[in-house]
């Protein structure tokens, strides 16, 4: 395959949100693409978009005229002048392999496919597939929105070829500026698997402790080196049914996994989703705007909108004002009130939870740590959080309350001056 700008060519099957800003990523590169769907005024309107979704995907407006809209029917024959076809339809079985059906006998012998999916595994999707198009075949799993978030987790199958992810990731690093983390074909691979347990184990967590929305999102958001949307607000950016759906697929695919109870939609997000308080698309979801244009927030027990608190966290001034992430955490953690005892729960399980993932997910903690920075904007990974709130002695703290601890972080802690770096 080519892998030069001038020379590249791609398309793009899907022009829902996920695909035409996918196509916009190829062409803030000076890369032409046909965005595919199953008729022109689809592929035409998910090129349409691209002008009014905010943060903007394109550069440059001028840049979406190298966005060609195409159908599955008229145009189909241009998948053979095709190098990279990157497949991001719905996110369903049966239509990812009637679409496969449509364009397998266009592919030329050295195009590459991939998928931007992040839960139905390759063998699944490979069902079909010669063993000669399976080397040419894999997951490229980008993160919305894709101009923005560094992140694109590549997973290779057992008939993948060296060639194939070696391709696809110098394109994504070298043309698309992607940081590259290598990921098992498991559910919702890396960043969404860390992810998402952090975001529904937080939740969870904060109903069983009753802990407030706006105290929650007052801890896990910059005090902590995280977005400021933290955790309740990042829910209703996600979408609470697309949040529900990815937290189903790890529920229901990884029934080995010993925090699996953690990732089960509590009552109070199940009737949201039912009365369509989907969150920011919805204009309702944990937050909404009054009338008025004020931001209320939802009482987790009375499950009405009230006015925001003013959240004190207790923490010395010069802790905040100093702007060390380090010093705030190893704050939070020691704080001897319940606002402490909440951040070092969340904390604590969130980073046994990611020990417990090696080798699951992936062999090393350091992609385990570039997924959350690159995907979730942590500005340090939670291997790196281990090291500032002092190795040794957190473990010691985490058995002391009678967490069950991963045996190779037990080994690691009994020898000299262990840290992750």
């Amino acid at each position: 395959m080519e892998k030069n700008t001038k020379t590249l060519n791609v398309a793009v099957l899907g022009a829902g949100v996920m695909g035409a800003q996918l196509a916009a990523l190829f062409a803030n590169k000076g890369i032409k693409s046909y965005l595919f769907d199953i008729t022109i005024e689809l592929s035409s309107n998910g090129k349409d978009r691209l002008n009014t979704l905010k943060p903007a995907p394109l550069e440059k407006p001028e840049y979406i005229d190298l966005i060609i809209p195409c159908n599955y029917d008229s145009d189909i024959e241009k998948i053979s002048q095709v190098d990279w076809i990157l497949e991001a339809v719905a996110e369903n079985l049966d239509i990812k392999l009637k679409v496969y059906k449509k364009l397998l006998p266009f592919l030329k012998d050295s195009a590459i496919l991939t998928t931007n999916t992040s839960g139905i595994t390759l063998k699944e999707l490979s069902q079909n597939f010669s063993l000669e198009l399976k080397k040419r075949f894999m997951i490229s799993h980008f993160f919305n929105p894709p101009r923005y978030m560094r992140l694109l987790e590549l997973i290779k199958g057992d008939e993948t070829s060296l060639d194939t992810y070696n391709t696809i990731s110098d394109i994504g690093k070298n043309i698309l500026n992607k940081g590259i983390v290598p990921a098992k074909d498991t559910p919702n691979f890396i960043g969404n698997r860390i992810g998402i347990f952090g975001i529904m184990s937080t939740i969870n967590i904060a109903i069983e402790m009753g802990i407030n929305i706006e105290t929650v999102d007052a801890l896990t958001g910059p005090i902590c080196g995280r977005p400021k949307s933290a955790t309740f607000r990042t829910a209703d950016i996600i979408g609470l049914d697309v949040l529900k759906n990815v937290a189903i697929t790890t529920y229901e695919k990884s029934k080995q996994d010993e925090s699996i109870e953690l990732f089960k939609i509590p009552k109070v997000m199940e009737t949201l989703i039912k009365k369509g308080s989907l969150g920011q698309k919805a204009k309702t979801g944990f937050y909404k705007k009054d009338d008025n244009g004020t931001i209320l927030v939802l009482d987790l027990d009375s499950r009405k909108y009230r006015a925001i608190e003013k959240i004190e966290l207790g923490l010395d001034d010069n802790i905040i004002q100093n702007g060390d992430i380090g010093q705030q955490i190893n704050a939070l953690i020691n704080l001897d009130s319940r606002k402490g005892e909440f951040f070092w729960e969340i904390l604590s399980r969130t980073l046994i939870y990611c020990a417990n993932r090696i080798p699951e997910i992936s062999e090393s903690y350091k992609n385990i740590d570039n997924a959350m920075k690159w995907g979730f904007g942590w500005k340090f990974g939670p291997f790196e959080i281990w090291d500032m709130i002092g190795f040794s002695s957190s473990v010691s703290r985490m058995e002391s309350n009678n967490k069950a601890i991963p045996n190779w972080i037990k080994e690691m802690k009994s020898k000299e001056n262990p840290s992750f770096y």
